[in-house]
């Protein structure tokens, strides 16, 4: 049954059935008004955030099921709070919906959603739905942080480590393989990369914690990839940064040996990994790292430093390079 077939309040009120248990305790009211309502904490900062994924755009069903589209639209969202240290609240969702469009694929879009909303505690509360050309979803979440905890882009310090909470590249090793670019030997690792892809997660425990540690001093996450969003760091820092090593994971190491490119290159070009990029105070790396280890079972990647002037350079065999943005850009792909 296509949505042409049902009424606006037909729709929303299936979409109800799946997203009516996602209420948090102080959403004190959710869908079905005119607008949500819900309270906040007088201690904490509100944190805002808002990311659209357009068919044909960010995704091709044919290589992405509409559950994975609302999942990684949902991990945007978590991973743009997990950036500034915050625990996600609430989020409305406005949908674009094109008339040939079938209401159990509506579903299961919002299943995605609410698998992914569901690990964070992230509640549904609202949003719209519209007529459009090709499917849309726009997500606006809400976190909360303390003050104090507050992380942003553009207070790291010259001198600072730069590190990542993961490896990086494997997203891109999966969007690879389902353009039939690569293809891999190895069935682990092209699952590794496929689920990278398909069913990322945002670090938002990591976020927190890290911002929790006065001796961090910048943070964002690297969903464009590392060349361009450590560039945007160094940017609104003021600041130059030197990469000493790329955390390259185990399939986008393979992919590209498959393809034939550097291993470093292919990572530093990918994106929609969600990792957090972080700058923090070079004494307190070591012990920081031995924390994080303790806490999330694997180590932090130390990737490089800041430094005074502008740009982003990579140390090979006793040179530097300027390192090009070949991450993603919505305006020049």
């Amino acid at each position: 049954m296509s949505v042409r077939s049902l009424t606006e309040d037909d729709v929303i009120a299936r979409l109800c059935e799946l997203v009516e248990q996602s209420g948090g305790a102080r959403v004190l009211l959710g869908i079905g008004d005119d607008a949500a309502l819900w309270q906040p904490s007088r201690s904490h900062r509100s944190v805002l955030t808002t990311d659209a994924l357009v068919e044909g755009v960010h995704f091709t069903r044919t290589t992405m099921s509409l559950e994975d589209v609302g999942w990684r639209t949902t991990t945007a969202n978590l991973s743009d709070l997990a950036a500034m240290g915050a625990r996600p609240v609430l989020a409305t969702i406005a949908l674009g919906v094109p008339e040939a469009m079938h209401v159990e694929e509506l579903l299961a879009l919002y299943r995605g959603v609410t698998a992914c909303a569901s690990e964070e505690n992230l509640a549904i509360a609202g949003g719209d739905l519209t007529r459009a050309p090709v499917l849309t979803i726009t997500m606006t979440a809400v976190g909360e942080v303390r003050a104090s905890h507050v992380k942003r882009r553009s207070s790291a310090h010259a001198g600072d480590v730069v590190a990542v909470t993961g490896t990086l590249g494997a997203s891109r090793a999966g969007l690879d393989i389902l353009h039939g670019r690569v293809s891999l030997r190895s069935e682990q690792l092209r699952e590794e990369a496929l689920l990278a892809h398909r069913r990322p997660h945002a670090r938002v425990r990591e976020g927190r914690w890290l911002a929790a540690s006065a001796n961090v001093h910048a943070m964002m996450d690297c969903s464009d990839g590392l060349s361009t969003d450590l560039a945007r760091l160094c940017a609104a820092s003021a600041l130059g940064a030197r990469i000493d090593s790329v955390p390259v994971a185990a399939s986008a190491r393979a992919a590209a040996q498959a393809v034939h490119e550097d291993p470093c290159a292919y990572a530093l070009a990918g994106g929609e990994e969600y990792e957090l990029i972080f700058t923090c105070a070079s004494r307190a790396y070591a012990h920081l790292d031995r924390r994080f280890r303790a806490t999330f079972g694997h180590s932090l990647h130390r990737v490089g430093v800041m430094r005074a002037g502008q740009g982003v350079v990579i140390a090979e065999d006793g040179k530097e390079r300027p390192v090009p943005r070949t991450g993603w850009d919505h305006f020049s792909e």
